[in-house]
């Protein structure tokens, strides 16, 4: 398994490499200035120099490049052009809200996937269930997330009471209440992978129950459902956690949206308010960390995919 990892590695550093240079160079291409920006409006020429040059936005690209590598490498990441204070400051304030977020959405997305998967699978004989389950993944992924996050806080927060229209509280504090708070956008961000993962589930499952081992398990006895729990099912999981694997990228990108309609205070907001100000050392350590976290739950998932599928390992 150490072996497998090591081989996995090269990929992923260059990956990273490639990203670092990509969002340095996207950044800068993107039309405006934000010494401009900061200068204000009513800014002299002088004043915009003045201030291009505090931020070294004078150098050349390749300088203000090497300049921001070694920042990261000292882990120094420097002060926010506009919105204020240390870049880290600002990553470490929402970052447990975002991880928090995410992580109660994925778990979403194993809690629904896995029954809609396997009753899909086993169903074909029952019309009825088969076209239910087929019409509520069809649903959630034809309907948009804020759709779907407006529709539940109308019926959730507002018609019926139960739950807070936004906001959030720690899960270290009070841990009963942020529940509340977390349920209904963990829900928005987590039906469309969910049901792009049942759809996968579904499919490997079915696969699975066609073979002839399945058909020899049968005759001789074995039942339906330790079939299909111990023998179709774990076939199927490895081409699952794969795609679970890509939705978690959905996940963090779809966090930002979300985050705007429940007003969850995590690095979806903090990303929108750099965008919108041209704060270029916010947005580029934050879509770097995004990439970072996307290529380590890749690493991950080969790992886990090899760990269910020794041919992988073998290979």
């Amino acid at each position: 398994m150490r072996t497998f990892l090591f081989k996995r590695l090269p990929s992923g550093l260059l990956v990273l490499a490639l990203a670092s240079f990509l969002v340095f160079l996207i950044l800068r291409l993107i039309p405006g200035d934000p010494a401009t920006s900061l200068a204000g409006p009513d800014a002299g020429p002088e004043a915009v120099a003045a201030v291009r040059t505090r931020l070294g936005l004078d150098q050349p690209l390749l300088t203000q490049y090497v300049g921001w590598l070694g920042h990261l490498a000292s882990g120094d990441l420097g002060p926010s052009y506009a919105i204020g204070g240390q870049v880290a400051d600002l990553i470490g304030n929402g970052l447990g809200a975002t991880v928090q977020l995410t992580l109660g959405a994925l778990l979403l997305v194993v809690l629904i996937a896995l029954p809609l998967g396997v009753a899909g699978a086993t169903t074909r004989r029952r019309p009825v269930a088969a076209a239910a389950v087929q019409a509520f993944t069809t649903a959630v992924l034809a309907v948009p997330p804020f759709v779907t996050g407006v529709l539940l806080v109308l019926l959730f927060a507002v018609t019926l009471g139960l739950l807070p229209a936004g906001g959030h509280e720690s899960l270290l504090d009070q841990p009963d209440l942020a529940v509340q708070y977390l349920l209904l956008p963990a829900v928005c961000l987590a039906l469309p992978s969910a049901a792009v993962l049942a759809r996968y589930l579904k499919d490997g499952i079915e696969r699975a129950l066609a073979e002839d081992y399945v058909r020899t398990a049968t005759a001789l006895g074995v039942s339906r459902r330790r079939i299909v729990w111990l023998h179709a099912l774990p076939n199927a999981l490895p081409s699952a956690v794969t795609v679970l694997g890509l939705q978690v990228g959905q996940l963090i990108a779809g966090a930002v949206l979300v985050e705007r309609i429940f007003a969850w205070p995590g690095l979806g907001q903090l990303i929108e308010q750099g965008v919108v100000r041209r704060d270029y050392p916010v947005v580029q350590d934050l879509l770097l960390l995004v990439v970072a976290v996307y290529v380590s739950v890749q690493l991950l998932t080969d790992l886990v995919y090899a760990w269910l599928d020794p041919r992988i390992r073998w290979e």
